[in-house]
C-alpha cells in the first residue's frame, strides 16, 4: 500500500473518502507535483457513480489553506488566542508524555480523551489511540453528540439489523424521508429516489423545512420540531384501528406487538396534529399511504432523535414497517445507519488492549466535566477527531473550562480549528489522503482500503503513529503490539472470519461487501441480531431506560430555564459546506438566521437585520434572513460553524442545553427555545 511522491506530471490516484457520511464515496485524486490539484469521483464503489459532493471536492484548500497545521506548535500567549511557537515533534511529544505519565501516575481519570467522526476510517481512532488511553487508566469517553438515541432504539428493536440497500430505493412504491434531507448529506439516495419516482413511486418527506426534495414530494409535513413521536404513534394507531396491521408477520417475528397497540392507542390524527401543528388529514394521508404501497421504504434520518423524545421518537418509526408488514420485498423496509452491517470487523481488534472499569464522561456534559473540581476533576483535556468548542452543547460552560489555566490541553488536528486556540500543545494530523485509510461506509455497504497518496504537508503525522509513539514514550507499549498501518489493517482484518475474502475483495475490486451482501433483502438475506431473531416492538431494556417508559411524548422542553419566554424553536441540520464542522475553516462568510417572514413581521425585523438570536444560556448576534420555505415557529441556524461564521463569535450550540436524550444520553439540540429581537447598534 505504498506510493510514490516525486511525480511531476499530473496523475490521477485512487482514494477512499472516509467523512462524516453514509456515501462513503470512492474517489479519483489527481496530484501534480506531490500535492493534491483536484479531487473527483470514480465508480470504484458503485454507489459514487464518478460524483461526489462539493465538500470534499474542496479537499485541496483543506490541505493547503492558511489554517493547516504545519508543524506542532507550543502556546505562548493566553488561552483562546491561538498564540504558538514553532515546536519539534520531539519536544512536544516529550511534553504531552510527561503530562500523561504525571496525569495518569497520580489519578488516571483525570485525563480526558475527546474525540468524535472527524474521520470515520478505523486506523484514525480506536487503534494505537485507545491502546494509549486504556493502558493509562484514562477516563472513557461516551461519544454520544450524534447516533446515541438511534442506535439505542435500533438496538432495542432490531440489533442493529442490516437496512434497506441505498441503491435499491428504485424498486420502493413509496418513500419517506424522515428527518434526514440527502441533498446536503448522503447525496447519492437523491438520484435513487428520482429514478423511483420516475418509475411511480410516491414520496413523502417529514421536516419542519421545505428543502429540495420536499418541494417535489406528494406530501410534505413540516412538522414542529420534537414532535416526530406523536406522528409516528398516530401513523401506528392508524394502522392498527384500520385493519392494516400485519399481524402474520406480528405474530411470526415480533414481540410486544399488543403493547405498543395500547401505547399508540390514545394517538388519534387530531392529536398528533395538534402537537406537530400540520393538519390531522395529512397525518391520515401518510398512514393510508404507508398502508396501501409496497414495497415501502422508511430513509430514518437523526434529525428527529435530536430532542427529549428522540429515542422514542426513532423507535415509533423503526416499528413501521414491522406493523406495517413492509419487509421481505426488495425495496421495502428501512433505513437507518448500515455501520452495523460490518460488525464481523472487532473495531478494537487492533488497539491490543482492554476498555478499564474507569469511568464513563458523556460527550454532552463536556462543559460540566470540565468545571468540576476534586476527585472529579479533568486535568489534561486530549482532541482529536472532534472539535468540541463549537459543537458541544452550552457552549458557554464548555469555553470556560477550556480557559482554565490549571487544564493541559493537547489537540491533534489537520488545521487550527477553534478549539486548537485553547491548547497547550498543538499536533498537526495528517488528512485521509496523506496516509493510509480502512474505512466502510453506514450508508453504503462497502469497505475500501485507502492507500497515502502525496506525502503529508509540512511535518503532519498520522494518528496512528502519533499515539504508538506516546505508548512508547510513556512506557505502556508492548513488544507484541501492532504499531505500523500495515500491522493495524492485518489485526483488523483478522478479526473476521472473512479476512481472506475480504482482502481479496479488496484487492480485485477496491471494495468489499459484508457477508449479507452489497444488497440484502430485510427479512431475506439480514434478520435481526436480537437474541431471538425476532423484532422487539417495546424492548424491556429501553421501557427501563427511557425516563417515563418507551414511547412516553414529553410536550415541552424543560431544559431552558424560563422557557415560555422563548416561543421560537430553533434547529441547526447540516449544510451543504461542512461536514459536521469539518472543513469549516474553507467557509468563510458570516453566515445568518433564517426565518419565516410571518414570524420577523411580529418582532418588525426586516431581511438581513442584526439580530441577537437569546435564551436563558447564551446569544447568537448575526444577521437574519427571511425564509418562507421555513415553517412559522421555527428558525435555523445550520451546524457545523465556526467563531467566525457570526458577528459575536458564538455559534447555535451556545443556545442548545447539555440535556440527554430519553435513550442513549444523546444531544438535545433541537431542544433550543429562542427568542429573536433586533440587536443594538455597535
Amino acid at each position: 500500500m505504498s506510493v510514490r511522491f516525486e511525480e511531476s506530471a499530473p496523475v490521477h490516484l485512487p482514494s477512499a473518502c472516509p467523512l462524516d457520511c453514509p456515501d462513503a464515496c470512492s474517489l479519483d485524486v489527481t496530484v501534480s507535483d506531490g500535492r493534491v490539484v483536484a479531487i473527483g469521483g470514480s465508480r470504484v464503489n458503485p454507489l459514487t457513480e464518478g460524483y461526489i459532493c462539493a465538500k470534499v471536492r474542496r479537499l485541496p484548500e483543506h490541505l493547503y489553506g492558511p489554517s493547516r497545521l504545519l508543524y506542532p506548535g507550543i502556546r505562548t500567549g493566553r488561552k483562546g488566542e491561538g498564540a504558538f511557537r514553532r515546536a519539534s515533534w520531539d519536544e512536544a511529544l516529550g511534553l504531552v508524555a510527561e503530562r500523561l505519565r504525571s496525569a495518569s501516575a497520580k489519578r488516571g481519570e483525570a485525563i480526558l480523551p475527546f474525540s468524535y467522526g472527524g474521520s470515520n476510517g478505523y486506523l484514525s481512532q480506536d487503534t494505537t489511540d485507545a491502546r494509549l488511553f486504556y493502558r493509562l487508566g484514562a477516563s472513557r469517553l461516551d461519544r454520544t453528540v450524534c447516533a446515541a438515541a438511534t442506535g439505542r432504539a435500533a438496538a432495542g428493536l432490531y440489533g442493529k439489523m442490516t437496512g434497506t440497500a441505498i441503491p435499491d430505493y428504485v424498486h420502493a412504491k413509496l418513500i419517506v424521508v424522515w428527518g434526514m434531507n440527502p441533498a446536503v448529506s448522503g447525496i447519492h439516495l437523491v438520484p435513487q429516489i428520482l429514478e423511483a419516482r420516475r418509475r411511480g413511486a410516491r414520496l413523502v418527506v417529514v421536516d419542519p423545512r421545505r428543502t429540495r426534495l420536499a418541494e417535489s414530494a406528494d406530501l410534505h409535513l413540516p412538522i414542529h420540531p420534537g414532535t416526530d413521536l406523536a406522528v409516528a404513534l398516530a401513523v401506528l394507531n392508524w394502522l392498527f384501528t384500520n385493519g392494516c396491521a400485519d399481524r402474520s408477520f406480528l405474530a411470526e417475528h415480533a414481540t410486544g406487538a399488543e403493547e405498543l397497540e395500547r401505547r399508540a392507542a390514545a394517538w388519534t390524527p387530531e392529536r398528533a396534529a395538534a402537537e406537530a401543528r400540520v393538519p390531522a388529514e395529512d397525518i391520515e394521508r401518510l398512514a393510508r399511504l404507508y398502508a396501501d404501497s409496497s414495497p415501502a421504504v422508511i430513509r430514518c434520518g437523526w434529525g428527529l432523535e435530536r430532542n427529549r423524545n428522540g429515542g422514542s421518537a426513532v423507535a415509533a418509526v423503526l416499528a413501521l414497517p414491522a406493523v406495517g408488514g413492509k419487509f421481505g420485498v426488495r425495496g421495502g423496509g428501512y433505513t437507518l445507519s448500515n455501520s452495523p452491517a460490518w460488525r464481523e470487523i472487532d473495531g478494537l481488534a487492533a488497539a491490543a488492549a482492554q476498555a478499564p472499569a474507569t469511568r464513563v464522561v458523556n460527550m454532552n456534559r463536556l462543559g460540566e466535566a470540565l468545571a468540576a473540581r476534586g476527585s472529579d476533576s479533568v486535568d489534561l483535556l486530549f482532541v482529536y477527531n472532534c472539535n468540541p468548542a463549537v459543537t458541544m452543547p452550552d457552549q458557554q460552560t464548555v469555553w470556560r473550562g477550556l480557559e482554565r489555566e490549571d487544564l493541559f490541553t493537547v489537540v491533534f488536528d489537520p488545521v487550527l480549528t477553534d478549539t486548537a486556540r485553547y491548547a497547550d500543545v498543538v499536533l498537526p494530523a495528517a488528512s485521509f489522503v496523506e496516509r493510509r485509510e480502512l474505512s466502510r461506509g453506514y450508508g453504503a455497504l462497502v469497505l475500501q482500503d485507502a492507500a497515502a497518496v502525496v506525502a503529508p504537508a509540512g511535518e503532519a503525522r498520522p494518528n496512528h503513529e502519533v499515539f504508538a509513539e506516546l505508548c512508547r514514550r510513556t512506557g505502556v507499549a508492548r513488544a507484541d503490539d501492532p504499531e505500523t498501518a500495515d500491522a493495524l489493517v492485518d489485526a483488523l482484518l483478522a478479526s473476521s472470519p472473512r479476512a481472506a475474502e475480504i482482502r481479496r475483495d479488496l484487492d480485485a475490486r477496491g471494495y468489499a461487501a459484508p457477508e449479507e451482501g452489497a444488497a440484502p433483502v430485510p427479512f431475506v438475506d439480514s434478520f435481526p441480531r436480537t437474541a431471538d431473531r425476532r423484532v422487539h416492538l417495546v424492548p424491556e431494556e429501553l421501557d427501563r431506560e427511557s425516563p417515563h417508559g418507551l414511547y412516553h411524548f414529553r410536550t415541552e422542553p424543560e431544559a431552558i430555564p424560563d422557557a415560555g419566554r422563548f416561543p421560537l424553536a430553533l434547529i441547526s441540520p447540516a449544510s451543504d459546506q461542512t461536514i459536521s464542522s469539518s472543513l469549516g475553516e474553507l467557509r468563510l462568510e458570516r453566515v445568518p438566521l433564517a426565518m419565516h417572514p410571518d414570524d420577523a413581521a411580529q418582532r418588525g425585523l426586516a431581511d438581513d437585520d442584526a439580530v441577537r438570536v437569546y435564551n436563558a444560556l447564551g446569544e447568537v448576534r448575526c444577521r437574519v434572513r427571511l425564509d418562507a420555505e421555513l415553517r412559522t415557529g421555527v428558525v435555523l441556524l445550520p451546524k457545523g460553524l465556526w467563531r467566525h461564521n457570526t458577528e459575536g463569535g458564538t455559534t447555535a450550540t451556545s443556545l442548545a442545553p447539555a440535556t440527554l436524550t430519553d435513550l442513549g444520553g444523546g444531544a438535545c439540540f433541537n431542544d433550543s427555545r429562542v427568542e429573536v429581537a433586533k440587536a443594538d447598534p455597535a
